[in-house]
């Protein structure tokens, strides 16, 4: 009726990720290039909005309207270019698209790799969008990836890898293919791909009870986070195939109003300043009071207090599950983008702790 107030709440949970800051290696009038942290999506995407590189370089650094250049995994640290303009953007990207980029990554695995140089160039297919899950198969696009053993702790091996093709999931594929898959990778050194782990290929199961016992395994583990799902998301009678944590994008972003991902709203009224440690709460994104401007994260489960009183949906799954925080390690993945060469500039970051020759677990 006239003059009847509505309200729309938008009830939102982010996962948890990790503390570490976002260290700008380089900035000039062309580029920014990032030592992205393992855990963090590139943009906005699935369950990530806040907790994105390009939203807290926007926030943080006023780093606006950046052109993604490439891409990294969200559980994958290391360089991340961003050009400025959409000149730069462009003519990198065409390097790129002619394979004149050198990429190098270093990752750690399982066992004791073979010291000669090793090249897998099986094809990878992708089998699942929405949960990001691929495996090598016949169907798949062609890829290239040469590995190089740097060094063996009795338990575990330092790899050196150089992919030739920038397919997703490349090089974590290849590696549990070859029967070392990296020491906590939480999609391809699961359980759920058999005894074998997914060596070789050797699967036995169809693609949709793949994803169902990956699925399964992460929700006894309460650890659905990894995978960008919640129990809401998942339903495997449907169609997988949709926005996720996988594919490639590349346009620019706006990381305050913009989104790259179609599933989500383009208008969030009630984002805020990105707290420091870790960051994980229910956003509500409605129209608030003004005296209330204040909120704070409880826990993983989603809770938000505002002056006190503790805001609950009853109606969501989240809300009534009680997380435990989740160890460093549990925000880390082995796998680190060390250094990105092309036409005029290079690009490196610092070996991280874990690859150090004399690392323990």
């Amino acid at each position: 009726q006239n003059n009847d107030l509505i309200r729309n709440t938008v009830h939102r949970h982010e996962p948890p990720v990790t503390a570490q800051p976002i260290q700008i290696l380089v900035e000039n009038d062309e580029v920014v290039v990032v030592d992205k942290p393992s855990s963090l999506p590139v943009h906005p995407c699935g369950r990530f909005r806040h907790n994105t590189v390009i939203f807290i370089l926007g926030k943080e650094h006023n780093l606006k309207e950046l052109h993604t250049i490439h891409r990294l995994d969200r559980m994958t640290s290391g360089v991340l270019m961003f050009a400025k303009t959409a000149e730069v953007s462009k003519r990198i990207d065409e390097q790129v698209r002619q394979r004149q980029l050198e990429k190098e990554y270093v990752c750690r695995v399982v066992g004791k790799f073979p010291e000669d140089e090793v090249v897998c160039e099986e094809p990878v297919l992708v089998v699942s969008y929405k949960v990001g899950v691929c495996r090598v198969d016949p169907k798949g696009k062609s890829c290239k990836t040469i590995f190089q053993r740097l060094s063996y702790n009795g338990e575990t091996s330092v790899v050196r890898c150089l992919p030739y093709t920038g397919r997703t999931h490349q090089i974590r594929v290849h590696l549990q293919y070859l029967g070392y898959p990296i020491v906590n990778d939480p999609i391809y050194n699961m359980k759920a791909w058999g005894p074998e782990r997914g060596k070789g290929g050797k699967i036995d199961k169809t693609d949709d009870e793949l994803l169902e016992a990956l699925v399964e395994e992460h929700r006894s583990k309460q650890s659905l986070d990894v995978l960008d799902i919640s129990e809401e998301d998942w339903d495997p009678s449907t169609d997988n195939r949709e926005c996720g944590n996988s594919g490639d994008y590349r346009e620019s972003v706006d990381p305050v109003n913009g989104n790259s991902c179609p599933a989500e709203d383009a208008k969030d009224p009630a984002r805020g300043e990105i707290p420091a440690g870790l960051q994980s709460c229910a956003t509500r994104l409605g129209t608030l009071e003004s005296n209330k401007q204040t909120s704070s994260c409880e826990g993983l489960g989603g809770s938000v207090e505002e002056e006190g009183v503790e805001e609950k949906d009853p109606l969501c799954l989240e809300c009534q599950i009680t997380r435990q925080d989740p160890s460093p390690r549990e925000l880390v993945m082995y796998l680190h983008a060390l250094r990105y060469k092309g036409a005029g500039f290079e690009y490196c970051s610092k070996m991280p702790p874990w690859a150090m020759e004399d690392w323990q677990e």
